[in-house]
């Protein structure tokens, strides 16, 4: 077969064409690889806080809720309409201050009765009394029968017991107009009335008419693990109880409470429910300004620890066991050290070994970071808006 000589020149055009096309595009991505190698990726920011060293107090703390050391609970012990309540609730109520008052009419009409029932029984006892004083002479020179002896004596002894038993019913008529006043068996803070003017009271009503609160002392009740109380038993050594060691109390608010208290009450065992002691503890309270029904956070130093090291626990980072820190050198290039650990004050950890005063380590950005990597430090912002718990540290370098 013979080919066109105009069909192979154009061909061959066509080739040349496309070789340089080729070409060119060869050279664009060469280009655009050395400008790509050629530009360092950007050095990455980091958040970096000085070690501290001060003298850290070693505490242990709990959730606590307040109560008053003796709740009395008001309820009625007779039957009768509530006529008057006595004092203003929420207010501090003196022993035996009156809080209610019942119906009196009723009671003292009984407390009368009795009376007039005990005068009639004091008559009889008289009688029957001189009539055995005359019989006992007679009898004694045989001057009547025995039968008249015997029987002049048991008029005397039945006509004693139904005296005594007159007696009692006034006595109980008397306590029973007593109960018509209602008053605190204690000095504390009463709360709110749960009955109203006009209510049919009895003993066997279903709710208390209100409760009276001691709170001076208040007690507050927390709860703590068999670990924490082992651990507080080696803090305080041998001979020493845990009621010995001194509380503080820190309020919804943050506060301090500026009584300390003390462990008053320790439960003999631990709540197989729950695995825990219960304790309560008592914090004194002069100015009532301690409720039932608060919240608190307890606190218990167990010692000082002089000279710790402190890092906050978000620049800690745990990898299968150990504890790791990356530190920011001089030359601002970062160093993983693993480092030992104590007891974690707040928000911060107590570091053992691995780091130095003034170290700077970091506290933000983690994640960032390998060892040898160069890094731009600022300074960490604690509780900054968006903050998120540190990421994994990477492994230190062997």
């Amino acid at each position: 077969m013979t080919s066109n000589p105009s069909t192979l020149s154009s061909a061959a055009h066509t080739f040349r064409w496309a070789a340089a096309g080729l070409a060119g595009i060869a050279l664009l991505i060469a280009t655009a690889c050395e400008k790509q190698k050629a530009t360092p990726p950007p050095t990455p920011t980091v958040e970096v806080v000085s070690v501290a060293q001060r003298d850290v107090p070693i505490y242990m703390e709990w959730i606590g809720s307040l109560d008053g050391a003796v709740n009395a609970v008001i309820r009625p012990q007779v039957t009768g309409y509530l006529i008057r309540q006595s004092y203003r609730e929420g207010d501090l109520v003196k022993q035996g201050q009156p809080l209610f008052e019942i119906d009196p009419r009723t009671f003292e009409a009984a407390v009368e009765e009795a009376k007039g029932l005990r005068a009639q029984q004091v008559a009889r006892f008289e009688t029957a009394k001189a009539n055995l004083a005359r019989i006992k002479p007679l009898a004694a020179v045989n001057a009547v029968s025995q039968k008249d002896l015997d029987d002049a004596n048991g008029s005397f002894l039945s006509a004693k017991a139904q005296l005594e038993a007159a007696e009692a019913s006034l006595m109980t008529a008397k306590l029973n107009l007593g109960f018509t006043k209602i008053t605190s068996p204690v000095t504390g803070i009463a709360g709110i009335a749960k009955a109203q003017i006009g209510d049919l009271l009895s003993p066997t009503m279903a709710t208390e008419l209100t409760t009276v609160s001691t709170v001076d002392p208040v007690r507050v009740y927390f709860n703590i693990s068999e670990r924490e109380y082992l651990k507080m038993v080696a803090f305080l050594g041998e001979g020493k109880r845990p009621g010995e060691t001194p509380l503080d109390l820190f309020l919804v608010d943050g506060s301090q409470y500026p009584h300390q208290g003390k462990v008053a009450v320790l439960n003999r065992q631990v709540d197989t429910t729950t695995g825990t002691f219960k304790v309560a503890a008592l914090f004194p309270n002069p100015d009532n300004i301690l409720r039932p029904g608060q919240y608190g956070k307890v606190r218990a130093t167990m010692a000082v620890a002089k000279g710790a090291l402190l890092v906050p626990q978000r620049a800690v980072t745990e990898v299968q066991g150990k504890y790791l820190v990356a530190v920011v050198g001089a030359d601002n290039k970062v160093d993983i050290r693993p480092v030992t650990v104590g007891e974690r004050i707040g928000g911060e950890w107590i570091i053992g070994k691995g780091l130095q005063p003034g170290d700077q380590v970091i506290a933000e950005g983690t994640q960032k970071v390998r060892p040898g990597a160069a890094v731009n430090p600022k300074p960490f912002a604690p509780g900054a808006p968006g903050e998120k718990p540190a990421a994994p540290a990477p492994a230190a370098k062997e």
